[in-house]
């Protein structure tokens, strides 16, 4: 009787629990898969350890990528940053969105994913740089998110930075500017060490504020779509404590010294983007720039830790075998490769981003070599979360390849990506567009670019173009446009361009039926 009565109150004690625990199975076995999407800014694709990179150090994002589909070759659609976010988001290409400048408008027309998810039933929140504008809570509402924490981390934007407000709260040394960095570094020191201790730089408040919301999320009964949105390894270069040391003793390669002779021989729009201000940097001085790889290196590497933290807390929340995880950047970095510091080019560094898609029991582990293109997100999330493709979509769903859907994936023989060159920038340059005259020259500056596995071709409308063998040529040192021996290649790749700019709008030209009465 003693035995039974034991029995019976533990089962009394413990039933509670495996009711919770069973509802909350219940809860997530019933709902959509949430979606989890972590950006970064301006990272190259061979800046994460899982994708050869021997000196970076990313364990968080290696171990993702190895429970992921990690994508080798995913290019994006514009080297900049509005631009290839609104592609991400919409599933279409820059000139299909018409968002080819930063810092302009996007058309109300257009509707971003996270209306579309909230329209089926997702809560969206938005942590960190979305880059909308105008930069405002209204838009980023306006846009389709439930919930907004933004911070563009542009000075003149401040005003609408909720890191900015947070730090004014926490930070005691809160009147420094939250890019500041040493002065004068000693021999030997990062001269780009921050003044900002780690907890109050604006990587960590974007970890913590989506760690908070990951929490809150997942106790809904609806599913969630969350963007994490990092600045870094955006420059500037300043890095805290203790990531400033973490490669001082490592010499990170560095790409060759381009010349002015060498710039002078790229198109005149190339020449136009790289010369620009008073003082280029294409000589920039060669230990500036070890420390500048260095400070890339370790923001990178901070992101990291952050990254590792959120998927800690979304295995505590008991929401990680049901929410789908996707990683990328909105463009690469040059590094002064070609004597470019930053993107807005078509070379490999500026165009091709790490790309992983998770989702556990339902995505294939692996690595996975096939040209994708970063629109290519969009209809892959919603495959997987058997939602219905946007009929405006211009992405192709890569869920048949990293899945098993019932259907066979078709590979694309090319990727493609366009850009405004010399970059419309008018706050302190005085690069502006004018109708009938173009910008500093370039009449029409609406350059394109086609790539496959073997060529890429770089058309530029007012006459000039490039060529590169990607496999005799991967660094692009050698432009073989306009050479007799490759006029084939060259006509073929212009071919493709054309069809591509032909073809890519028929779902935004052609009405699917007639609308008069049968």
């Amino acid at each position: 009787m003693k035995k039974f009565t034991v029995t019976l109150l533990l089962g009394l004690l413990l039933c509670p629990l495996f009711q919770a625990v069973s509802s909350a199975a219940d809860k997530t076995s019933d709902r959509r898969p949430n979606i989890l999407f972590i950006m970064t800014d301006q990272q190259r694709w061979d800046c994460l350890g899982a994708n050869g990179n021997k000196i970076i150090k990313t364990p968080n994002l290696d171990r993702l990528a190895k429970q992921s589909a990690n994508f080798t070759h995913a290019f994006v659609q514009s080297p900049v940053c509005v631009p290839s976010r609104v592609s991400f988001f919409t599933g279409r290409y820059p000139h299909s969105h018409k968002n080819r400048v930063n810092y302009t408008p996007l058309a109300e027309s257009e509707i971003l994913m996270q209306a579309r998810l909230k329209e089926a039933g997702y809560t969206t929140a938005s942590i960190g740089k979305l880059h909308l504008f105008p930069p405002t809570v209204a838009e980023a509402k306006r846009s389709g998110f439930d919930i907004v924490e933004l911070h563009d981390a542009v000075p003149y934007l401040d005003q609408f930075s909720d890191y900015v407000k947070w730090r004014n709260e926490h930070d005691p040394n809160k009147n420094l500017p939250y890019r500041a960095y040493v002065k004068r570094a000693k021999p030997g020191e990062n001269p780009f060490r921050s003044l900002i201790e780690e907890n109050y730089t604006d990587t960590a408040w974007v970890g913590q504020r989506t760690r908070h919301h990951l929490k809150e999320l997942a106790n809904d009964d609806k599913p969630f779509f969350l963007y994490s949105s990092f600045w870094k390894p955006h420059s500037p270069y300043e890095v805290p404590a203790p990531y400033d040391r973490m490669y001082n003793d490592v010499d990170i390669p560095l790409p060759k010294l381009t010349t002015l002779e060498d710039i002078k021989r790229l198109p005149l729009p190339l020449q136009k983007l790289i010369l620009r201000g008073k003082k280029p940097l294409h000589d920039m001085n060669r230990k500036k720039l070890q420390w500048i790889y260095r400070s890339y290196y370790a923001a990178i590497s901070q992101v990291d830790k952050e990254i590792g933290l959120i998927l800690k807390t979304l295995e505590e929340t008991g929401q990680a075998d049901n929410t789908i995880i996707a990683f990328s950047s909105d463009h690469g970095d040059q590094l002064l490769k070609h004597g470019v510091m930053g993107k807005n080019v078509f070379f490999e560094e500026s165009i091709r981003v790490p790309f992983i898609i998770g989702y556990p029991g339902h995505v294939r582990a692996g690595q996975y070599n096939e040209l994708v293109e970063t629109i290519d997100l969009l209809p892959t999330l919603f495959e997987l979360a058997n939602l219905p493709e946007p009929t405006e979509n211009q992405g192709r769903s890569l869920a048949p390849l990293i899945a098993d859907m019932g259907r066979k994936y078709l590979p694309r023989e090319a990727v493609f990506s366009e850009n405004i060159i010399p970059e419309v920038i008018t706050r302190r340059l005085d690069f502006y567009f004018e109708k009938g005259k173009g910008i500093k020259g370039i009449r029409y500056p609406d350059a394109k670019m086609i790539r496959t596995k073997r060529w890429k071709y770089n058309y530029y409308p007012d006459g000039y173009s490039e060529l590169y063998d990607l496999v005799k040529d991967p660094d692009e040192y050698h432009n073989l446009a306009g050479q007799a021996d490759y006029s084939e290649v060259e006509a073929k790749m212009k071919e493709q361009l054309l069809h591509w700019m032909v073809t890519a709008d028929a779902p935004d030209q052609i009405a699917p039926k007639w609308l008069a009465p049968e």
